[in-house]
């Protein structure tokens, strides 16, 4: 075959073990592509309207991924709002809900100083607090009370099958994700099997870094302390079945919870991570996620991130957790599994009770936090969850 061959051959769309690649050239956004896509599932979007945006964009250019989301995400949120106007309530929820997601999409390769990325922000958040209108039992939003009279922004959902006093699970994203894509990622699973929510933007995430200015940090059982004081605070709560669980860089996040909050019942790592230090002290320097590390740790450049994030790390940390923990991380995830097989057995030797699930390539589900296939993490997560919970699903029926 000859090189010019092989290079349009490496260029064509594949799959791989880890998914679908839309662009292999372009290793990053084909990745960010795939978590979009692999969210439609949930309800975040449509998988037509996913390749539509696709085929407009220019390969690599972040100004037309910008344009042609927010393109679809439009049309979504119009039809959404004539829907609603003549009373066709559940189309319009629906729209709502995939402009939400696509919306998230359109915002990701923005500049943190861009003026379009707190208005694309905001479409995001107003598209599903819309739709949060309608579900039953109806979305609250939170304002969690936290340091220095700041807040930390949230939504509280409540399961419609989990009775008076329900368990709950505290939920975080990571690096990069925030409150509204947890509802696709991990909310839907708890919540079909009697597990109420509160989803966070926690320090350096979403809401809580786009309207305080609140950035990230290492000691994560201080703001997880805070969104269980506000948990006590309510009369819908079981207090003894309070869970953490964080994805990608939050799987760091929950684990340093678990082992430092002891009013926890139950830890869920999606995506293990033993030390966000090591995870970035040899990455090239236009690694394609470096501008949100800077702008999460409050950082001048990548070199002084990568000084704070030293003490992000579980060593000396994991041995104190008590409570059961789970580990569910992809068998061919971007960020790799060594350091998800570190955690995994650290914990053992220390003594904790760790599970650990690699999810396989068969299965489809081994991407980062298993953004190829979110189903079955939810599955694997939140059948954990309810047994350590003691729920019988079959009694929910």
């Amino acid at each position: 075959m000859s090189e010019d061959k092989t290079a349009a051959a490496g260029s064509a769309p594949r799959y791989e073990p880890y998914g679908w690649v839309q662009w292999p050239d372009h290793h990053w956004m084909s990745y960010q592509f795939r978590r979009g896509l692999g969210e439609t599932q949930q309800g975040g979007g449509s998988i037509s309207e996913c390749f539509l945006a696709a085929s407009r964009m220019v390969p690599g250019d972040k100004e037309s991924w910008h344009k042609e989301w927010t393109r679809v995400a439009e049309s979504n949120r119009i039809r959404g709002d004539e829907a609603e106007a003549k009373g066709h309530i559940e189309t319009a929820k629906n729209c709502w809900i995939r402009a939400t997601d696509f919306y998230r999409n359109a915002e990701f390769w923005l500049a943190s100083d861009d003026p379009r990325r707190m208005e694309t922000f905001d479409k995001c958040e107003s598209c599903f607090q819309k739709a949060g209108k309608y579900f039953s039992p109806r979305l609250e939003k939170i304002e969690i009370p936290y340091e220095g009279g700041s807040v930390l922004h949230a939504y509280y959902l409540k399961s419609n099958v989990g009775g008076e006093k329900q368990p709950v699970l505290i939920s975080f994203g990571g690096l990069d994700s925030f409150k509204e894509e947890l509802y696709f990622m991990v909310a839907e699973g708890a919540l079909k099997r009697g597990i109420s929510c509160l989803l966070v933007d926690g320090p350096g995430q979403g809401g809580t870094i786009r309207r305080e200015k609140i950035y990230t940090r290492y000691d994560y059982e201080v703001p997880v302390g805070y969104c269980i004081d506000y948990l006590e605070s309510r009369q819908d709560i079981d207090t003894s079945r309070i869970a953490v669980s964080g994805s990608s860089m939050g799987g760091y996040y929950a684990a340093r919870a678990g082992s430092c909050e002891p009013r926890l019942a139950a830890t869920i790592s999606h995506g293990a991570v033993w030390s966000v230090y090591d995870n970035w002290q040899n990455r090239a320097d236009d690694h394609g996620l470096v501008d949100h590390i800077i702008w999460g740790t409050n950082a001048s450049d990548i070199h002084d991130a990568r000084q704070k994030l030293e003490k992000f790390t579980l060593e000396g940390v994991l041995e104190k957790m008590t409570c059961p923990y789970l580990i569910v991380h992809g068998g061919h995830d971007v960020l790799g599994v060594k350091q998800a097989s570190k955690v995994y057995d650290y914990a053992r030797e220390a003594g904790v009770n760790v599970t650990m699930k690699l999810v396989t390539e068969e299965e489809t589900g081994a991407d980062h936090c298993q953004h190829d296939n979110p189903t079955i993490g939810q599955e694997y997560m939140m059948d954990w969850l309810a047994d350590q919970f003691g729920i019988d699903q079959r009694k929910l029926l």
